[in-house]
């Protein structure tokens, strides 16, 4: 059974900066793709950033460019996201889910292109 966790979320100043992990367990990331999302309020969960396990390729939303940088662990088997100078408009629910494995129709910034995802972790930026 494959299960994500989500931490480090919370509440913080607008050009503050937070870091958020996620730990898998039953599962080793191995050469998988993961992916970060978030989902405000009445808006539709985004692709945030995404990274190649093995490869270590990035992908970054237009939106977070140069502000977030996803990074893992090998030995701790963690994904994390760094978000820096964060901004009111970064508030929402973020999720860390680890994409299907072999070649998909879907690209990398689609979220029906994963397949496991974590319970999400709440991050809230005051102006």
């Amino acid at each position: 059974q494959v299960q994500l966790v989500e931490s480090g979320g919370g509440l913080v100043q607008a050009g503050g900066s937070l870091r958020l992990s996620c730990t898998a367990s039953g599962h080793s990331f191995g050469s998988y793709f993961m992916g970060w999302f978030r989902q405000a309020p009445g808006k539709e969960r985004e692709f945030v950033t995404g990274i190649r396990w093995g490869g270590g390729d990035t992908f970054y939303s237009d939106s977070v460019k140069g502000r977030f940088t996803i990074s893992r662990d090998f030995a701790k088997n963690t994904l994390y996201l760094q978000m820096n100078s964060l901004k009111p408009d970064d508030t929402a629910v973020y999720y860390c889910a680890r994409r299907r494995p072999g070649p998909l129709y879907y690209s990398v910034s689609d979220s029906r292109g994963y397949d496991y995802w974590g319970q999400g972790t709440q991050v809230t930026v005051s102006s």
